[in-house]
């Protein structure tokens, strides 16, 4: 429930965690968790959030993780749908196999 003290403590510790300010606010989906943690699609707007961290931790540039992003980000609708999505699995894969 939205009025739930623990649900409202986690998403404020996740928003927390990402570094999320008032100039760079998170979006929504990351602040939520799944029913089921099941969904393989994040919107692009959620993966460009996490570039420099992503970028970080693969210890590559954030310039190249964004070109990812863009590459392979897609619109379910097609051009009638304003939002964006990236298929999580398909970017690691992207990622993982970058270089060779």
């Amino acid at each position: 429930s939205p009025t739930s003290a623990d649900l409202t403590d986690r998403a404020v510790k996740i928003v927390a965690d990402f570094g999320a300010t008032q100039e760079k606010p998170l979006p929504a989906e990351l602040a939520a968790a799944s029913g089921a943690g099941l969904d393989p699609h994040i919107t692009e707007q959620g993966a460009l959030f996490q570039v420099d961290r992503v970028a970080k931790a693969r210890n590559i540039s954030s310039v190249e993780v964004e070109s990812l992003i863009r590459k392979i980000s897609f619109s379910p609708g097609g051009p009638f749908t304003p939002d964006r999505l990236v298929n999580v699995l398909e970017l690691n894969l992207a990622l993982e196999s970058r270089g060779k």
